[in-house]
């Protein structure tokens, strides 16, 4: 089967196919190519490509990958509707493309900086944050950290849930993940305006939001506790928590693909402490060595 034959054919316009035919259809008249010129360079029939573009073909991933190299953007462009009626981002996204993971982290934090409040950022270091997955110490970290520096401790979860006004689980399971996710950001931007010093434990997914991600980055110190997948494990279990096992066979397995995953967000934080290894004394009197120096150096940067 060709890829022409990968294009299904709907009488029935659906609002998403549509506005990925615009888009197409944007790009490549942008890119100053007839629509026959962009079927024979993407290797699709001129028929289907019209079909995608007036939103009636339903084109396999393969197919749109054909078009997007043939369009000479990221496959992702044809799905950010957005990009096709914005000249500046087009333009900010070419600058960004191919750059070396410190250019972005510079691109970042410069725009971080234009469009966060300093108002808001001023007093970042003294509002903590610990982020991490369970089992890396936060509740038990940041309670001895908030007394040791006279701070309130918030668990972010239990602000979720107070806000919401039910559990986590059932936040999930009547709104969806979606809902929690206005529900966490909406909690944090509650604790920040509220608490201008602050010790918080975050949910091991907030990094999955990236603008609450972003919020947090900007508005609070950050702290990465890290820990080895086992020691993760061992922990929740140790308190008592075998969710994680639960009809799960592959629990550990599951654990490492998602520490995987989160590890480059989790690695944005201020700092980054192992926990392996050592007892919640021996890791906060170490954290609260690496937090004071690191804290009074940025001090003294912002001031």
């Amino acid at each position: 089967m060709t890829a022409d034959h990968s294009i299904a054919v709907s009488r029935d316009k659906h609002p998403f196919l549509v506005t990925l035919g615009d888009t197409v259809r944007t790009l490549r008249a942008r890119r100053g190519m007839t629509r026959r010129a962009l079927a024979a360079e993407a290797d699709v029939s001129e028929r289907h490509l019209a079909n995608l573009e007036s939103g009636v073909g339903n084109a396999s991933i393969l197919v749109l990958r054909q078009v997007a190299d043939a369009l000479g953007c990221p496959l992702i462009e044809l799905f950010d509707a957005p990009v096709s009626g914005s000249p500046d981002a087009t333009l900010i996204r070419d600058l960004l493309r191919n750059r070396s993971g410190e250019d972005l982290q510079r691109a970042r934090m410069a725009l971080s900086r234009l469009f966060t409040d300093s108002g808001a950022t001023g007093a970042r270091v003294n509002r903590i944050a610990l982020i991490g997955l369970r089992g890396a110490g936060k509740s038990t970290l940041g309670r001895m950290l908030a007394k040791e520096f006279g701070s309130p401790f918030v668990e972010l979860t239990h602000e979720i849930e107070r806000l919401a006004g039910c559990g986590v689980a059932e936040i999930h399971s009547l709104y969806g993940t979606s809902a929690y996710r206005r529900y966490e950001r909406r909690a944090l931007d509650d604790i920040v305006q509220r608490l201008p010093e602050v010790v918080i434990a975050t949910p091991g997914g907030l990094v999955s939001d990236a603008a609450t991600f972003n919020r947090l980055l900007d508005r609070c110190f950050t702290v990465w506790l890290q820990a080895t997948p086992e020691e993760h494990m061992s922990r929740v279990l140790a308190q008592g928590d075998y969710r994680p096992m639960a009809g799960n066979g592959e629990a550990m397995e599951d654990l490492r693909r998602i520490l995987a995953g989160r590890a480059p967000f989790y690695a944005k934080a201020d700092i980054t402490f192992d926990t392996s290894g050592r007892s919640p004394d021996e890791s906060f009197a170490g954290l609260r060595r690496v937090l004071t120096r690191k804290r009074a150096a940025d001090t003294v940067v912002a001031d």
